[in-house]
């Protein structure tokens, strides 16, 4: 790998650490991308590049990551999807449903046994929303004790 791919690689690390701590403020691709010192189309280009996704997914699935832990411990869904940034209730639920596989009322409602037991950080890790097509709603549900069908 040469000096300036990992100087790139450097770069995009501190978006997606910006995007992973800021997750809560509107972010959008130019403010992210001029933290990596980069034009918004090459940084998105790249960033997709690096981690599989564009950089609004990225912060989408963040965002509805951190919501999952919200709904589990009861917040309303409004007050979640605001808490985390989103603006509008219907998108926000879309995209939870998308990821998650079920509506965020019906992820709030439901038990969590099995994160009860567990760590915070393993909770974390097994709950993580994927954007692999098809995977992320049965694996999410496994993980949680759940039928997979």
């Amino acid at each position: 790998m040469t000096p300036q791919e990992l100087a790139n690689l450097a770069h995009l690390r501190r978006a997606r650490d910006l995007i992973d701590r800021e997750f809560a403020r509107p972010l959008d691709v130019p403010t992210i991308a001029s933290h990596a010192f980069m034009s918004p189309a090459h940084f998105s280009r790249q960033f997709r590049a690096a981690y599989g996704e564009t950089p609004y997914s990225y912060l989408m699935t963040r965002r509805i990551e951190r919501a999952m832990a919200l709904l589990r411990a009861g917040v309303s869904v409004t007050d979640a999807c605001m808490t985390v940034g989103c603006t509008s209730l219907g998108s926000f639920s879309s995209r939870f449903t998308e990821l998650v596989g079920e509506t965020p009322t019906a992820y709030r409602n439901r038990e969590h046994p099995a994160l009860a037991a567990m760590p915070a950080c393993l909770a974390k890790v097994r709950t993580r929303p994927m954007r692999t097509a098809g995977s992320a709603p049965s694996r999410i549900r496994e993980a949680l004790g759940g039928s997979a069908a």
